[in-house]
């Protein structure tokens, strides 16, 4: 599958709701962000692989192009 991917995506803290628009990584999982207002150390949520699936606008990039095992343990 070759779909374009989206690399920028707005992540909003759930403690504070800041939102910051933030460059995804593309070879690596995400799975920790610090809130740049409050400081709340952000951690995906059960069944998400990473933060900006859990609290992004736009999913991680290997979700993206339909890889659904891209951050699993291994």
């Amino acid at each position: 599958m070759n779909k374009n991917i989206i690399p920028d995506s707005k992540i909003t803290c759930p403690k504070c709701a800041h939102e910051e628009t933030e460059t995804m990584p593309t070879n690596a999982c995400q799975w920790f962000y610090e809130c740049k207002s409050c400081g709340e150390l952000l951690k995906p949520l059960k069944g998400d692989c990473c933060v900006y699936c859990s609290y992004a606008t736009v999913p991680c990039p290997p979700i993206q192009q339909g890889v659904t095992s891209c951050c699993s343990s291994k």
